[in-house]
């Protein structure tokens, strides 16, 4: 269980170096567009080659539908509430409301930010139930992709006049998060049904595939444009390469 939680604090840790970059540092918004779409291939590769095809050869074509559909359905509800409350842009670099410019919304990106981690960080844990070692596919994905939306948000929070206490607390809270939430995933799901460890691995593919069309992609092609296809699919198939090595 400690060594799942080790491993999701590591892929935490790294929305944590994004944001150190993206708050401390001018980076140009194209260039954060760019890594962002690098983000998102990785994660969609990992999505599709790693827990859903897990998914599915653990409990079959029905749970892992209908684990992918739920975790959609339910990400996608909770982000559209978040963002009637000012997180829509959460993971933007240059669009992020100032509490002044609407009360509360600082508190919804904290929660919004939590909503994005948890489901990578439960499958982490997962993935090592069994006594096997842990995916380390799924962690360099994680890792990868939480860089650059740590990068583009802590950017925009440092745009939207947020302080560096907010900033920094809010993804070192993150990363603990995440370290918790592999601990639980792996304690909670330990001598599960197969189907229902199919359907929860499907669960967060869904989820996390939700969050990357709504909040990744859209921000990599509002500053990259027509480059986002190349950097996305050179990411798809960086992670592609890992879990084939």
């Amino acid at each position: 269980m400690f060594e799942a939680a080790g491993w999701g604090l590591l892929a935490g840790s790294a929305l944590l170096l994004g944001a150190l970059v993206g708050y401390l540092v001018r980076v140009p918004r194209g260039v954060i567009a760019a890594v962002m779409g690098f983000g998102s291939g990785v994660l969609m590769s990992a999505v599709a080659f790693d827990l859903i095809d897990e998914a599915h050869g653990l409990g079959g074509l029905v749970p892992t539908a209908g684990g992918a559909a739920a975790g959609a359905v339910v990400y996608t509800a909770a982000n559209v509430y978040l963002a009637t409350r000012g997180a829509r842009h959460r993971k933007r670099s240059g669009k992020q409301p100032s509490e002044a410019d609407q009360s509360g919304s600082g508190t919804a990106i904290a929660v919004g930010a939590l909503l994005d981690g948890i489901p990578e960080s439960v499958v982490i844990g997962a993935s090592m139930i069994g006594g096997g070692g842990v995916s380390a596919v799924t962690v360099a994905a994680v890792f990868i992709s939480n860089v650059p939306e740590g990068l583009s948000s802590a950017a925009g929070m440092r745009r939207a006049h947020r302080s560096k206490a907010y900033v920094f607390g809010l993804w070192t809270a993150i990363a603990l998060v995440s370290g918790l939430s592999a601990l639980l995933g792996n304690a909670l799901l330990t001598g599960a049904d197969p189907a229902w460890l199919a359907g929860i691995t499907a669960f967060a593919g869904g989820a996390i595939l939700a969050m990357i069309a709504d909040t990744m992609i859209p921000e990599a092609f509002e500053d990259a444009h027509l480059l986002v296809g190349l950097v996305t699919v050179a990411g798809f198939l960086t992670a592609f390469a890992l879990s084939h090595t």
